[in-house]
């Protein structure tokens, strides 16, 4: 018998409260309000950190383009396998802090977009920080990262490293939700990036 999303997720929640930071799902607002704000007419290659039980990789796959690479980094076990049933022909992998290792292992150096659930709030400022300069890293001059937390405590950080388009509050999600849309700034050298990388 299947699970249900709401309860898996709970179930994840309970085992790792700090690494899946809520108790349900993203809504299905929350889910159209970050799809929407991917370009999604430049996107070849793209990953989704934290996917969870897949609320958001549903409304993303019917945006995706023919051919795009797709990876979804979900650190639960039972999620993670749950997703691969649905999301056969998407690569898997566990660690978010293994980003730039992963996609390179696929021959990948560049991605067009990110998408990111990761409850950031909960991490040391050290693993924060690997992994937000792993994100800049991977993305590509002009790729987009959203990311959505449960304050602007990401702000500042995320300022320091990106070019912030937009925040969107989204009400309809439990707890409401804050949408960051930004872009890597395209005249950046890659001797920042490189220095970025090794944070």
């Amino acid at each position: 018998m299947k699970t249900s999303e709401p309860l898996l997720f709970l179930q994840g929640f309970l085992r790792n409260p700090k690494r899946v930071g809520s108790l349900l799902p993203s809504s299905k607002f929350l889910s159209r309000k970050i799809v929407q704000s991917v370009r999604w007419n430049e996107v070849r290659t793209i990953a989704e950190l934290g996917p969870g039980t897949g609320a958001v990789t549903c409304v993303m796959r019917a945006h995706l383009p023919q051919s795009a690479t797709v990876f979804l980094f979900e650190r639960d076990p039972k999620m993670r396998n749950n997703l691969k049933k649905t999301y056969p022909e998407f690569m898997f992998h566990s660690n978010a802090s293994y980003l730039l290792k992963r996609i390179n292992q696929e021959h990948i150096h560049q991605l067009d977009s990110i998408i990111c659930g990761l409850p950031f709030f909960n991490f040391s400022r050290e693993m924060r920080q690997n992994i937000l300069s792993q994100i800049h890293t991977a993305l590509r001059h002009g790729g987009t990262l959203v990311l959505y937390q449960y304050s602007l405590h990401m702000k500042k950080q995320l300022a320091e490293l990106f070019e912030i388009e937009k925040i969107q509050f989204e009400p309809f999600s439990f707890p409401p939700v804050f949408v960051y849309v930004c872009r890597k700034k395209q005249d950046e050298g890659d001797s920042e990036t490189s220095e970025l990388g090794k944070i």
